[in-house]
């Protein structure tokens, strides 16, 4: 690897799904990383093992595969370096920057207590920081601190954030080693950045804090700190920190309510980034634009109406092909049988008229429903109300008009339908909506002919003889 090569990594706990956030932090590790030309590494931070489950990996594997974005070489499980992360803190504590504290929980909660008492911020005191360990009992338990600098300022110039500042007596002699041996979340991260050769850490804006704390790890140890950029978290509508009461939170229940994975990459994309007015981003596009100098310091507002929109977009520019295959088995869910390869072939016919009223894979597939369902159709309420009074009776005409075409084009029956409509004196208008409710169940559909052209000459007229009203 070069001094030059970029390398960026997404490290999310598995303690549950793709959270949407999570997902926005990956895309921009990954886009940067494409964008440079460089690596992109997924580590999973599993070390708290009693949260950490195969159920949450698997969720959090399936929701990159699902946005498309790859990573480079293995996937990296932090528990696995574990003697890796001690080795590190006890090369700290053998060259002073670390120490051996044995305070104990309850001299702890005393220095905690005081703190409250005296209305200051509590900073651990430890007399251990200057002591010799051999004044503690042989079989006091202890654990590894670092030996936080006191004196000067750490600076951070954060690649979002700007030049942020922190006062070295502000950073407090953190645990690098737990009691049992075990590393803290504080010391692998850094440990695993440096080995990884991780260049540029790209994350949410609430680990800006630990930034100066791991500075410190790796300022003893004498390694290259990296670039960061903290971005800033998303919020709901209402300004609020994105939690599950503003509706879906992970990314699979976007998927999962008909949403294309292209949609959601690019409205994650422009949630805190942007170029211009650039509003339609494809992957290729983000690639080459991609760069931190775009990100926003303020945090952003989700707001599903401008994602279905989006994903309007993206169903539109969707092959009819991929959208069949994705609601073949909703479609005919929807219509109470399983899809034939012949019905797949229709549905594939029919999605130039179904797609472009349609915002969701959901949508799609309710809309294309009709097309499968089986004589006689249930109706909706507003479709029966349709085929009440006189427009059973304007069916009875629209039949024989269709029933006597030479040929079964959507021309044709518009010029079989309009005829009716002028030799009853009504508009057109009144004759498609109860042949719509005939033939769909629905009031809402695409346009009638291509409805008739699509369901066939037989199918058609039998369904509109379901409901037109019997000749006396």
């Amino acid at each position: 690897m070069s001094a030059s090569t970029v390398v960026t990594r997404f490290a999310p706990s598995p303690t549950g799904f793709l959270h949407i956030g999570g997902a926005r932090t990956a895309l921009f590790n990954w886009l940067y990383a494409r964008h440079h030309g460089g690596k992109f590494l997924l580590r999973i931070e599993d070390t708290d093992k009693a949260r950490s489950t195969q159920a949450a990996i698997d969720a959090i594997v399936e929701g990159m595969e699902w946005l498309g974005l790859d990573w480079d070489g293995e996937t990296y499980f932090q528990s696995h370096f574990a003697e890796r992360h001690a080795q590190v803190a006890m090369d700290m504590l053998a060259a002073g920057h670390a120490y051996k504290c044995y305070l104990t929980q309850d001299e702890l909660a005393a220095q905690r207590t005081k703190a409250q008492a005296e209305r200051r911020p509590f900073r651990l005191e430890s007399m251990w920081r200057d002591c010799s360990p051999d004044a503690a009992a042989p079989d006091a338990p202890y654990v590894i601190r670092l030996k936080a600098p006191r004196e000067g300022e750490t600076v951070i110039d954060d690649q979002v954030q700007g030049r942020v500042t922190v006062q070295n007596a502000e950073i407090d002699d953190f645990v690098l080693l737990r009691s049992d041996g075990t590393p803290t979340y504080m010391l692998a991260v850094v440990v695993d950045d440096h080995d990884m050769g991780v260049t540029h850490v790209i994350r949410g804006d609430d680990h800006l804090n630990n930034a100066f704390r791991q500075i410190a790890i790796i300022k003893a140890m004498g390694w290259p700190v990296p670039v960061y950029a903290h971005v800033p978290l998303i919020h709901g509508s209402d300004g609020a920190k994105m939690s599950k009461r503003h509706g879906a939170t992970g990314v699979m229940d976007y998927r999962d309510l008909g949403l294309l994975p292209e949609a959601v990459s690019n409205y994650l994309l422009r949630l805190g980034w942007g170029h211009g007015d650039e509003e339609i981003i494809s992957r290729d596009r983000a690639v080459e634009l991609f760069d931190l100098s775009g990100v926003g310091r303020s945090p952003s507002r989700f707001d599903t109406k401008k994602l279905e929109n989006l994903n309007g977009h993206y169903i539109r520019e969707a092959s009819d092909g991929r959208l069949a295959g994705l609601i073949a088995a909703k479609a005919g869910e929807a219509a109470g049988r399983t899809l034939s390869d012949e019905d797949l072939a229709l549905l594939t016919r029919a999605m130039p008229e179904l797609k472009p009223r349609a915002k969701s894979v959901n949508e799609l597939a309710e809309g294309a429903a009709f097309l499968f369902k089986t004589r006689p159709l249930d109706l909706d309420e507003k479709a029966n109300s349709l085929l009440e009074g006189a427009g059973a009776d304007l069916l009875l005409h629209v039949h024989r008009a269709l029933a006597a075409l030479p040929e079964w084009s959507q021309e044709a029956a518009e010029q079989a339908v309009r005829q009716v409509a002028e030799a009853t004196g009504v508009k057109l208008g009144q004759v498609a909506q109860p042949l719509r409710a005939a033939l769909t169940g629905r009031a809402t559909s695409p346009g009638i002919f291509d409805v008739l052209v699509l369901l066939g000459r037989e199918e058609s007229l039998a369904r509109i003889a379901d409901r037109m009203k019997k000749e006396d």
